[in-house]
């Protein structure tokens, strides 16, 4: 698929929605992730530019805030564990680029995570167009100052909670219960902070595949798990109870194998999100007033960002992940050899004359040899002694033979890789 991408999702998009149904691989996930978000496309365009970025200084102001969040984002994973490491040097790095990429933005604390789980699977180039991708196209003006576009996200996750659970629906508006109060780290952080981690990446999966609908079905499942029956609504007869409640969600709930199948379950597809943006956007305005940050418009998915943005065969050529030196690069003193010379046609067509009869030559050799050795066998066949020996027969000597350790085997360094 990744060979072939362009032809993958315009003529048969459908299976790769199912594939990423099924879960992505874990060795072709971070590629994958940056196929699907476009991020393979926006880096390709963009060569140099996050090198450009990355030897800039900065904000101070948010230089400073960045390296405060550095030490909370995933403390027990091997890549953040140590302070000052590899993996907080390039989420230092990422972050700090995406201010000098959007100054208009600068940094949301939400963008740690995201950008956390993206170079826990590739490189800190691709991690960087992969958050530039989500910022911009799945979750357009999340990051924001004044966080609009979330609140806005809030107001159309409640109203589609009344068709899926009524119940739900009617217990959080009973108590009062803003969405923006249990819903902003859920979206902002794509859930990133809340689910198991096996439920984190299938959902992740789903999400650079179809789109926001992904991140609303995820929050419907667990309000109507949660909250979706009067048996389960004795236990909050209040707010705090509530609150209590959506907090500390039941890890029953949070399973990959429940999650999943409940997500492609919920009945909600990109034309009810849409179609509920724009009642809420009205209903906002008539409030409100006009939005102060005028995000680019939200795409659906994979498909759509390919549509808006038609890549070319150049920019989604793979790259190779493994790359080996040339050995005159680092042994100077092969270049000394004299290489040979272009051999004309006669003189090829001469040496496999020679080649040929050698070969004819050597088949010869070898039967007579295999004919000597049969014979030779045969004759001292009473010599050898038996293998599988009866109790009363006495053992082979098998242990005669000494070991002999290998002495071209590669070191440890020589066989890490970078994926």
């Amino acid at each position: 698929m990744l060979n072939n991408w362009d032809k993958w999702m315009l003529k048969r998009h459908k299976k790769v929605r199912l594939r990423c149904q099924k879960g992505i691989p874990d060795a072709l996930r971070g590629r994958a992730w940056l196929y699907l978000s476009g991020g393979k496309v926006k880096r390709e365009q963009n060569r140099g530019k996050f090198e450009e970025l990355d030897s800039q200084e900065g904000d101070p102001m948010w230089r400073d805030v960045i390296e405060k969040d550095l030490y909370r984002q995933f403390p027990f994973h091997e890549m953040f564990v140590a302070r000052g490491g590899h993996g907080q040097q390039d989420l230092y790095r990422v972050l700090m680029a995406y201010t000098l990429y959007r100054p208009e933005e600068g940094y949301c604390q939400a963008q740690a995570p995201i950008a956390a789980v993206l170079l826990m699977h590739m490189p800190a180039e691709d991690a960087f167009w992969g958050l530039v991708q989500i910022c911009e196209k799945y979750l357009p003006g999340y990051y924001s100052a004044g966080l609009e576009a979330i609140q806005l996200d809030g107001e159309i996750l409640f109203a589609l909670l009344r068709r899926v659970s009524p119940v739900a629906h009617r217990h959080l508006k009973k108590h009062s219960i803003d969405p923006i109060l249990y819903m902003t780290e859920w979206f902002m952080c794509a859930f990133s902070r809340t689910l198991p981690w096996a439920s984190v990446l299938r959902i992740w999966d789903l999400f650079f595949c179809e789109g926001v609908k992904i991140i609303f079905r995820v929050g419907l499942v667990l309000l109507k798990c949660m909250l979706g029956t009067q048996e389960k609504l004795k236990a909050c007869q209040g707010q705090y109870e509530t609150m209590e409640l959506l907090r500390t969600l039941d890890p029953r709930y949070l399973q990959e194998g429940f999650l999943v199948r409940e997500v492609l379950e919920v009945p909600v597809s990109e034309r009810d999100v849409e179609k509920e943006h724009q009642t809420q956007l009205k209903r906002w305005m008539e409030n409100r007033g006009e939005l102060r940050y005028k995000s680019p418009p939200r795409m659906h998915g994979a498909k759509a960002i390919m549509t808006a943005d038609p890549p070319s065969r150049q920019d989604l050529r793979q790259n190779p992940t493994i790359i080996v030196q040339n050995p005159l690069d680092y042994e100077p003193h092969l270049q000394s050899i004299p290489q040979p010379d272009a051999e004309d046609d006669w003189t090829k067509g001469k040496k496999a004359s020679v080649r040929k009869s050698k070969e004819e030559k050597k088949e010869k050799k070898e039967k007579k040899e295999k004919i000597h050795s049969w014979r030779s066998k045969k004759a001292s066949q009473q010599d050898i002694p038996n293998p599988y020996a009866l109790p009363n027969e006495p053992s082979p000597l098998l242990n005669h033979t000494p070991r002999q350790g290998s002495d071209q085997s590669l070191s440890g360094s020589e066989l890490d890789t970078y994926l």
